[in-house]
């Protein structure tokens, strides 16, 4: 019995490959995104490979002989005010500010996102409750509501990132809300309805991976903002706790002996402006390169 044999059609994985590397494309002709793309390997690497680079416990080993040392030298960076060299605790400081801002922007998406992608597939009165405590909460600004929510908690790490996290919610939620709104009254998602596929299949399978776009430039957009909301909120004394090296509280540490040592505020400083301006310029890449709108 001969079988019959056919070429295999071209699948939605060639498709797949051919709009990422059309993506990659219009990426890279960006030269802020490139800068944005390197700086962003520059600080996720120092992350990843702290420990190759700097023994935490350079970081964390008191030398009252060797306070407030200029840069240069033994200490690429300096020293602080208990001999601790600035270099070790910058460059392991990065986890915990990577940490707080990647965490806190995904899974901001992840609870914004789905109760949006939930208010725009129901709607009726679904959407209108969602929505309706969505602006009680947006009624308080951010960093009000970070700061209010931390002060209840009181500050730590595991606090900290709860508290950017309802920050966050309520914008990542309008905006997939507002995209979704876009995608539910397509032909495809009637088909699927029609074939008896559960809502929740729907939004999870259907809805939201087609709305992909905007949300992801936005959740990496929003990096930049957690890790200066962090920072902000360290330097108030109500973020990472010492002896933690985060950026941020690094920065409240130095508040004291800026005009004595000002290289322990500028140097942590000038990090959390690289990462900041890395996701930034990465994000607002990305959006153009996504942009379909966007011709040659």
């Amino acid at each position: 019995m001969n079988e019959r044999k056919t070429a295999p059609a071209p699948g939605k994985k060639s498709r797949k490959n051919g709009q990422l590397k059309e993506v990659w494309r219009r990426f890279r002709k960006s030269k802020t995104a490139m800068l944005g793309l390197i700086l962003l390997i520059f600080v996720v690497g120092i992350a990843l490979f702290a420990d190759l680079i700097v023994p935490y416990e350079q970081g964390i080993t008191q030398n009252v002989l060797e306070r407030f040392q200029k840069p240069g030298g033994a200490h690429l960076f300096g020293t602080d005010e208990l001999g601790r060299d600035l270099f070790a605790r910058i460059v392991h400081g990065s986890r915990y500010s990577l940490l707080i801002g990647i965490s806190t922007s995904v899974c901001a998406l992840l609870i914004g996102g789905l109760l949006g992608a939930v208010a725009a597939y129901y709607g009726g009165w679904v959407d209108g409750v969602i929505m309706r405590l969505t602006d009680v909460v947006m009624t308080v600004p951010p960093v009000l509501l970070s700061l209010a929510v931390v002060a209840a908690l009181s500050p730590n790490l595991r606090n900290l990132l709860i508290a950017i996290t309802i920050s966050c919610v309520p914008s990542m939620l309008r905006l997939v809300r507002s995209v979704v709104l876009g995608v539910v009254d397509e032909d495809y998602i009637e088909a699927a309805r029609s074939y008896g596929a559960s809502d929740m299949r729907i939004i999870l399978k259907y809805v939201i991976p087609n709305a992909l776009g905007p949300i992801i430039v936005t959740t990496t957009m929003n990096v930049a903002n957690m890790i200066l909301s962090a920072a902000g909120l360290s330097f108030l004394g109500l973020g990472v706790q010492p002896p933690y090296p985060e950026w941020g509280a690094l920065l409240s540490d130095a508040e004291t002996y800026m005009f004595r040592a000002p290289h322990l505020l500028y140097m942590p400083g000038i990090f959390i402006v690289l990462a900041a301006l890395s996701f930034s310029l990465a994000g607002d890449g990305l959006r153009d390169a996504l942009d379909p709108k966007l011709k040659d």
